[in-house]
């Protein structure tokens, strides 16, 4: 659902004028207005300011705007406002001001104040106006945040009315009070949504003296006068339906108009859905299928393992046993003593050597199962990654239907 700027503009237009703006200037591309302290407050977001008036008592200066709705219309009148006053300004000052002289220089009616900072700097420029006095200018078109924001507030300050039907003069003077029925009104939004959507508006009412359901309720109330006064030499009936049957009897009438629609868009999306489902299916599916790559110690690896252990083991045993004799045997001769220092040596040396070789071993394991690790931890990603893809499709495609009520009120008619 979209609106054209002539649409914004009557949107806006009666937003203002329902908050009693002042409406200082209008064209068909723009609207400048004063805004009311209820518009103030629900558009400028100033909570402090406001909150200061209300503790002080202080006279509050509300803001003013100018919502442009056709920024090109509106540029285009600029200049041609700015053209004809150009051309209109020389013939104006010679007319005013004579003929130029010598003495005739900053003797119009135009001509710059002196000021004291204009003595000494020469003639300054004009700053820019702030204050309350200000007019801010804001383009106001679909989409716009100004115009999403002045949505929220009519929706949140006409969410519910309670409206009553102006009598006629004549009736004001009657002996006999004139009778109100009363009449429950919803605004539906229906929301037909898949990778397209559309947007329909039901605005359905119901008697809650009788029950009846009349659709396209909005033109009957724009052939009335409503205010939110009670008039004069007029009588409100009793409700004989409670607002929740009433709510529930709305419901289920536009349930039963919902299922007579034509659901062939429906149909289409789901073959869409299918067939995005199919294409994520097949790729993330040869992705997975890919071996991951797992651990696995050679037999070479392993053996030579095996083997420097035992020789480890072996040569710790020949050690132990070189020290025993050594130390119980304390009256065997130095020549014998020698050979079994230098046996020790040669013993400890060969220890030192197998394990600096059985050292790079270890490392290459480590390093192989880090790399197990690794691919197994990007495995589980990818899978997370497939699960979210199919999730975002079927969300985009899937076909839904949403009801909304937007807006909703008591009508006391006649």
């Amino acid at each position: 659902m979209t609106m054209s700027p002539q649409e914004v503009q009557a949107y806006v237009t009666t937003y203002l004028e329902a908050m009693e703006c002042q409406i200082m200037e209008r064209s068909p591309a723009h609207i400048t207005v004063k805004l009311s302290p209820e518009a103030d407050k629900a558009l400028t977001n100033r909570p402090y300011y406001w909150g200061f008036v209300e503790r002080t008592g202080a006279p509050a200066e509300t803001m003013s705007f100018t919502f442009v709705f056709d920024p090109a219309a509106h540029q285009q009148a600029i200049e041609a406002a700015e053209a004809r006053a150009a051309q209109a300004s020389p013939s104006l000052s010679a007319s005013q001001n004579g003929p130029v002289g010598p003495g005739s220089a900053g003797s119009g009616p135009d001509a710059p104040k002196e000021t004291i900072l204009g003595r000494y700097f020469g003639i300054t420029p004009a700053l820019p106006q702030l204050g309350p006095g200000r007019i801010l200018r804001e383009d106001v078109v679909y989409g716009s945040r100004r115009l999403q924001q002045i949505f929220e507030a009519a929706r949140e300050g006409g969410a519910f009315v309670n409206l009553f039907e102006q009598a006629p003069k004549r009736q004001l003077r009657a002996a006999v009070p004139a009778v109100y029925e009363p009449w429950l009104g919803v605004c539906f939004k229906v929301e037909f949504a898949c990778d397209l959507k559309r947007e329909e508006l039901h605005f359905l009412g119901i008697s809650l003296r009788t029950g009846e359901i009349i659709e396209q309720f909005g033109s009957k109330l724009n052939r009335r006068d409503l205010s939110p006064r009670l008039a004069e030499n007029m009588h409100v009936q009793t409700a004989k339906v409670s607002l929740s049957d009433a709510g529930a009897a709305l419901e289920k009438h536009l349930t039963r108009r919902l299922l007579e629609l034509d659901y062939g868009w429906a149909e289409q999306a789901k073959a869409r859905l299918d067939l995005e489902l199919a294409v994520v299916d097949a790729y993330y599916e040869a992705v997975l299928r890919e071996d991951t790559p797992e651990v696995e110690l050679d037999d070479n690896s392993s053996g030579a393992g095996r083997d420097s252990a035992s020789t480890g083991q072996e040569l710790g045993t020949n050690s132990m046993r070189i020290q025993t004799i050594a130390g119980d045997h304390s009256h065997v001769s130095p020549v014998n003593r020698i050979s079994a220092g230098m046996a020790g040596l040669e013993t400890h040396s060969d220890a030192e050597l197998a394990a600096e070789q059985a050292v790079p071993l270890d490392e290459e394991t480590d390093t192989e199962q880090e790399k197990a690790r690794q691919a197994v931890l990007d495995r589980e990603a990818m899978k997370l990654q497939y699960e979210t893809r199919r999730t975002e499709m079927i969300w985009q495609y899937e076909p839904k239907v949403k009801v909304t009520a937007i807006s909703s009120g008591m009508f006391h008619l006649r």
